[in-house]
């Protein structure tokens, strides 16, 4: 898994009231509620995902706004970034279980669709189940890019991959 110390921008409104000498902690201030609510745990197509902002490296010295008197200040900050590639092995949480994009080219043969109680896949023998929850373990085959998000294709049929748990 390979996570990236990447410098991105944002662009920070500051309203005219908090103009003065503790403008640079305003800032700062803002950055760490506003700014990390809306960038943490969004998808950026060419870095991957944000996980976390770690500080603000520049904040410029901002241009005032005609007609509003608000400034705007070009923040630059780190943040920690996520990008799958293929080849990759990941280990991770199934959120849904269908039966829809799942290529038998993927998982063993053992495995298949049961809906008798909740939506699964599992093994005739009932010992291996991947339902919500699960723990798999997984090697992506492809993915595929969008300005907003990442897609991933993964496999679990091969040695070592698999389930890892299943929740009580």
């Amino acid at each position: 898994m390979v996570f990236y110390l990447v410098e991105l921008q944002k662009e920070l409104e500051v309203a005219p009231r908090f103009f003065g000498p503790k403008l640079r902690e305003e800032i700062d201030r803002r950055l760490r509620q506003e700014v990390r609510w809306a960038v943490e745990g969004t998808c950026n197509g060419k870095y991957g995902f944000v996980l976390s902002v770690l500080n603000v490296i520049d904040t410029g010295k901002g241009l005032v706004r005609e007609g509003t008197g608000s400034a705007v200040f070009d923040l630059k900050y780190s943040c920690i970034c996520f990008k799958p590639f293929k080849g990759e092995v990941l280990d991770v949480v199934v959120t849904s279980v269908n039966k829809v994009f799942v290529s038998n080219h993927l998982i063993p043969e053992t495995f298949e669709f049961n809906t008798a109680h909740e939506p699964c896949y599992q093994t005739a023998d009932g010992e291996q189940k991947i339902v919500p929850g699960s723990e798999v373990r997984l090697r992506i085959v492809g993915t595929r890019v969008d300005a907003s998000d990442i897609f991933a294709v993964g496999s679990i049929k091969e040695d070592y991959l698999g389930v890892i748990s299943v929740p009580m």
